[in-house]
């Protein structure tokens, strides 16, 4: 297959980031598309835990929320939410989470609280959950979002999740012993932490994409590395199980019965 679109490719380009030793706390929406297509190719012993306190959970469908009875059903196990917090997550026993973004600046921190002013704001969201959680006690911190200056901010205008604050060693400085955001795969590019500024860059443009449509859609002035890859493109196993998997959850919650 030749022809697929930038979103399809931000989602496989993420899940060939996962492999089958990971313990991936996952976030919904474009974070657990990918994570399943990740499973459902190349890592099938990747160990899947969604904040409900679902662990190595396996979902024919994609989840509508953390609550979606399709984790439950398919889960090894099921534990509480504040055993799933406490013992799994501040106990340090979860490598990657994977997050989503409303706005998020240069350093890889989230904001998914409000735009504008708190008080008076211009759009309400729905809120953190467990991701301020996640962005700090996970071993590191994987991020896709879509390209959009209205996205990719100069400042948040609120921080929801910390990913490296100022920069630099501003993580140590709090006290924050775990990696942050160490990979940003947006629809257009792959970006990677300099290692010492801690500031996104770009390492990898998908195919077609020039450094000028990376600028046109950052609020940021980019920085681009001295050697730039091409993001293969995706394969015919990766696109039909990422197809396959949308048709699935589109009929599901649509209102009809999946096959079983």
């Amino acid at each position: 297959m030749t022809d697929f679109t930038p979103t399809e490719m931000m989602t496989i380009a993420a899940a060939r980031q996962l492999t089958n030793k990971d313990v991936c706390f996952v976030g919904i929406g474009a974070p657990s598309a990918a994570c399943n297509v990740a499973r459902l190719t190349h890592a099938p012993d990747i160990t899947l835990i969604y904040e409900s306190g679902t662990i190595g959970t396996a979902p024919e469908v994609l989840p509508l929320s953390i609550g979606d009875g399709e984790l439950c059903e398919t889960a090894l196990t099921t534990v509480a939410v504040p055993e799933m917090f406490r013992y799994w997550l501040q106990g340090g026993r979860i490598s990657i989470g994977f997050l989503g973004a409303a706005q998020l600046d240069r350093f890889g921190n989230i904001n998914t609280t409000v735009i504008g002013d708190y008080h008076h704001p211009k759009v309400r969201l729905p809120g953190g959950g467990g991701a301020p959680e996640i962005a700090t006690s996970c071993g590191e911190i994987y991020i896709t979002l879509k390209q959009a200056t209205r996205s990719m901010v100069e400042k948040i205008d609120f921080y929801t999740s910390f990913g490296h604050g100022d920069g630099g060693d501003h993580r140590q400085r709090l006290g924050i012993t775990t990696k942050g955001p160490t990979l940003l795969i947006t629809d257009l590019a792959i970006w990677r932490p300099d290692p010492d500024s801690k500031e996104f860059v770009v390492h990898s443009l998908h195919r077609g994409v020039t450094r000028d449509m990376v600028q046109e859609t950052c609020g940021w002035r980019v920085r681009f590395a001295d050697s730039l890859d091409e993001t293969p493109a995706p394969t015919t196993l990766e696109l039909e199980t990422l197809r396959d998997l949308q048709a699935r959850t589109a009929a599901a919650h649509g209102g009809g019965r999946r096959a079983a």
